[in-house]
């Protein structure tokens, strides 16, 4: 006899919402000790079902139930959030694959093994660096690359997962997690208006984005604001103005999307001309070729604008990934369990980065499901869903897990 209870899921949200979110917001920021507090908490609740609980090299938590096959299903999903984030994002995956875990073994051994994987800052909000836990999994990390990031603080990302007893040249062992797993499958809110303004509760996601994610720095000369003429002056951040500006004309030429996230000047004082501002820059496309153009677009634009502006500009790459499709049997299974669940499905990719795409670049058989977001909005602690569709979620990510289970069962 089934004991889904998706209302235990809702009330298990608010209940963590209350443990870790202030009046800004979420913030269970990945190595911190309110990420480390949401984790425990968590941590009792599968303590609870007959599973195996391990936390790999790369800070990864597994909970596995063990099957008649050691073939594996993954449900996967993400404890932490952004700084004042969202009482969804992330953690609606994980509560929701444990209530189907909780489903799966009161009817006993289940024919194959299933897993749920809470990944290690997949938000990358402290350190800039997105899907961390779970490139280290995929071995698509390269720790060399990461080891000096810094928070704003000043303490390098290095530091930090070692006060985690993480060590991050060991991260990528992380991959032997990976040796039995046949599909992996990831239930999030959508972060974006499509879903309602069709009036739909749930979407099948055909695969995410490719991404460009680049630092750039403009140098000029800093000067006083009051004995310097405008016509001497070396603005660094005149640079940054007119990029931003050109980036999301770029954007919009190719139809993908382009976002400057962060401008820093110096010395950031009133009465002083900007002599180094730096930005980042953050491009998205599904096609890989869009991408690099809108991407050689905007380097050739930096160049013409230092050259206008009579300063200097160089860039450094934050990370990148190609678009990356999700399985097509695995799609029509989801597009199933949301027929099954609501009536109608919709198809759609997605914009924001997910764990889900390292799967797919580990070459396990990977899909994900949406679930409506109340007027798009996500990274804020006004990200909503309704509560019936959070439930309906649910209630289809239980449907697709024992068709995907089925399905691997017997192939």
């Amino acid at each position: 006899m089934s004991t889904l209870n998706p209302q235990r899921t809702l009330d298990e949200l608010k209940e963590l919402r209350a443990l870790t979110a202030d009046e800004n917001g979420a913030q269970r920021i990945a190595w911190t000790d309110t990420w480390a507090k949401a984790r425990a908490w968590l941590r009792t609740k599968m303590e609870q079902l007959p599973v195996k609980i391990e936390t790999d090299e790369a800070g990864n938590v597994w909970t596995t139930l063990k099957g008649t096959s050691e073939k594996e299903v993954i449900i996967g999903g993400h404890m932490d959030s952004v700084t004042n984030g969202g009482w969804l994002d992330g953690c609606l995956n994980v509560l929701a694959g444990l209530e189907v875990m909780r489903r799966v073994a009161s009817e006993g051994t289940p024919p194959v093994t299933l897993r749920l994987v809470d990944w290690a800052d997949e938000e990358g909000s402290r350190f800039g660096r997105s899907l961390l836990g779970s490139s280290a999994c995929s071995g698509t990390l390269i720790p060399d690359e990461v080891r000096d990031l810094t928070d704003k603080d000043g303490i390098r990302l290095e530091d930090a997962l070692a006060n985690f007893d993480v060590n991050l040249d060991m991260a990528t062992q992380s991959h032997q997690q990976l040796k039995n797993a046949k599909a992996y499958l990831e239930l999030h809110i959508e972060q974006g208006p499509v879903l309602e303004s069709m009036d739909l509760p749930l979407g099948v996601v055909l695969g995410t984005v490719g991404v460009e994610r680049h630092a750039i720095r403009f140098v000029g000369q800093e000067a006083h604001s009051g004995s310097t003429p405008m016509d001497k002056r070396r603005d660094a951040l005149g640079g940054v103005s007119k990029l931003h500006l050109d980036i999301r004309q770029i954007a919009k030429a190719h139809k993908g999307v382009g976002t400057v996230g962060r401008v820093v000047t110096r010395p950031g004082i009133v009465t002083a001309v900007v002599g180094q501002a730096d930005m980042t820059l953050d491009q998205r496309h599904l096609d890989a070729g869009e991408l690099a153009a809108m991407l050689n677009e905007a380097k050739a634009a930096s160049e013409r604008i230092a050259d206008e502006e009579n300063i200097e500009v160089s860039w450094s790459k934050l990370w990148q990934i190609q678009p990356l499709p999700f399985h097509p049997h695995l799609i029509e299974l989801c597009d199933e369990a949301i027929k099954e669940t609501a009536g109608v499905s919709h198809r759609l990719p997605s914009g924001p980065l997910h764990d889900a795409a390292e799967m797919v670049r580990a070459d396990i058989p990977t899909v994900m499901m949406f679930v409506q977001s109340l007027r798009g909005i996500s990274h804020n602690k006004i990200e909503d869903t309704k509560e019936e569709h959070i439930m309906q979620s649910v209630e289809a990510m239980d449907k697709l897990a024992t068709k995907t289970m089925n399905w691997i069962a017997n192939s």
